[in-house]
């Protein structure tokens, strides 16, 4: 194993083109070395404009480069759980977008998948390694109210997220976030209430969450609204509104790249990765809660 991980990415994503590897450029322990795309032209043209040699027409080619040692999947959610398993059996470390898996039932696969390769999965959840987010939750005091919001339009008709077959909707899309930053800071909640609205795919979820320690959430997500981010924190008489809490393009801390070093010095330490499977696991059930649970949002 090299001191510097070599990573290739599997799937010629805009999350990869824009993120993921001018992040594994920028990582002093990570660099892109191979990229694969079902569409070649296209995986060529990213991979020229990031200086990236090895260009593969299949994803099992890259999987079985030996001059591979981690796996980055930047596929649509309903090829996660697949090729995150095929990369672990090809003995590569895998850092997969969020979310994980399409639920709960898939990443527990996963997870008892990567130990019984030992090798490290870890979900691509970037947000929670920004300093601000880390500092908040390193000195938040307990919160009674807690709401978190992310929306954008989606106009593309081409765009994945219009196929629930692909995993698509706002739910798994941006509500992830609003419900993976609640447990991060309220822990999980006793009761849960929501609401979906949309015809094919979900647009349009909101929910409600109750603790045991009395604390209440809110979490809103819309692929049918303007863009909008914003955690909204009550505690005692004190109110802390963050903007942009998901995502930093300006910013001077690229938490994409700050992933990224912690992930890849994890697999070199072969230590445990920054963020636990079980962590993402118990988000993978508090989807599939507030699926089960939602009734049709009305407007």
């Amino acid at each position: 194993m090299t001191e510097r991980l070599r990573v290739g990415v599997l799937g010629a994503a805009w999350i990869a083109d824009r993120a993921l590897i001018p992040a594994l450029q920028a990582a002093y322990n990570a660099a892109p070395v191979a990229l694969a795309s079902r569409d070649r032209a296209r995986a060529a043209e990213m991979a020229a404009r990031h200086s990236i040699t090895t260009v593969h027409d299949s994803y099992e080619s890259l999987l079985a480069d030996p001059d591979v040692d981690v796996v980055y999947i930047a596929l649509v959610n309903s090829e996660h759980r697949n090729w995150t398993m095929h990369a672990l059996a090809a003995g590569k470390h895998v850092l997969c977008e969020k979310p994980l898996a399409l639920n709960a039932r898939q990443a527990r696969e996963m997870a008892s998948a990567a130990m019984q390769s030992g090798r490290t999965l870890m979900e691509a959840f970037m947000y929670r390694f920004h300093p601000r987010m880390l500092e908040l939750k390193e000195t938040l005091d307990p919160p009674a109210f807690v709401h978190a919001a992310f929306s954008f339009p989606l106009t593309d008709p081409r765009n994945y997220r219009w196929h629930a077959e692909l995993g698509g909707g706002a739910l798994l899309d941006i509500g992830c976030y609003t419900l993976d930053v609640i447990r991060w800071l309220l822990g999980e909640p006793e009761t849960v209430a929501a609401a979906i609205g949309g015809a094919d795919v979900d647009m349009t979820v909101a929910a409600a969450l109750g603790f045991s320690d009395g604390a209440r959430a809110t979490a809103w997500a819309s692929l049918d609204a303007p863009e909008h981010q914003e955690l909204t924190i009550v505690r005692g008489d004190a109110v802390d509104r963050i903007a942009q809490p998901f995502t930093a393009w300006r910013d001077p801390h690229d938490p994409y790249q700050l992933m990224v070093e912690a992930f890849a010095q994890s697999v070199l330490d072969g230590a445990a990765p920054p963020r636990s499977l079980d962590d993402s696991i118990a988000t993978a059930a508090l989807l599939d809660r507030v699926r089960d649970v939602a009734l049709p949002l009305r407007v």
